[in-house]
């Protein structure tokens, strides 16, 4: 399996424990709160959405990464499109962390 697809997979896995937050407004609510853990973001997010969300996250020091496309991390978290995905939980956040800079 490729780090792709094993990112995929832990997302749907967190998604399915319920340890993520989707959608810009609830993802920044979430940093603001300090709860998000990690933001990931797609790669076709407008850059009004990219850049409200790059400043949230350096402000919080919230890790941020950009990954894949809306409609394959919807699909990942079994919901349609999604541009901003937030991990709730530390544990799911160190794994993708991970994964997502060895990419």
């Amino acid at each position: 399996m490729n780090q792709e697809q094993a990112i995929l997979n832990l997302l749907g896995i967190a998604a399915s424990a319920r340890k993520v937050v989707t959608g810009e407004e609830q993802v920044v609510k979430e940093v603001r709160n300090q709860q998000a853990k990690l933001v990931i973001l797609s790669t076709d997010a407008s850059k009004n959405t990219r850049k409200k969300l790059t400043d949230k996250c350096h402000s919080f020091h919230v890790e941020l990464h950009e990954f894949s496309t809306r409609d394959v991390l919807g699909h990942a978290l079994g919901r349609e499109a999604r541009v901003s995905v937030a991990i709730m939980d530390s544990g799911f956040a160190r794994k993708l962390s991970q994964l997502l800079n060895e990419i």
